[in-house]
């Protein structure tokens, strides 16, 4: 069976730094692109970074770029993202899936306050 799950999130003040984990599993992880999305409340689910199945190639929303950085493990089927100078505007839950075909996970909550 498919299995996404993400985790890491937390309450942290503005300028601070989290490492959230996508831990896959029931699929070949390491094929994949995988992304990072996200969705505050009462917006649309937002593109965060993606990165292929090796690793060579990353991308990232305008919004995050120079603070996040994807990256995956492929022998521990693991995706990361590692977000630094969090913003108040980070605020989201996070989720990531496969660019191809939707294995979300249930997301984790990412608090970004003073």
């Amino acid at each position: 069976q498919v299995q996404v799950v993400e985790s890491g999130g937390g309450l942290v003040q503005p300028g601070g730094s989290l490492r959230l984990s996508c831990a896959a599993s029931g699929f070949t992880f390491s094929i994949y692109t995988m992304a990072w999305f996200r969705q505050a409340p009462g917006k649309e689910r937002e593109l965060v970074a993606t990165i292929t199945s090796s690793g060579g190639s990353r991308d990232y929303a305008p919004s995050v770029k120079g603070r996040f950085t994807i990256s995956r493990d492929n022998a521990k089927n693991t995706l990361y993202l590692q977000m630094n100078s969090l913003k108040v505007e980070d605020t989201a839950v996070y989720y990531c899936s496969t660019v191809s075909r939707g294995f979300w996970g249930q997301g984790t909550q990412v608090t970004v306050s003073s």
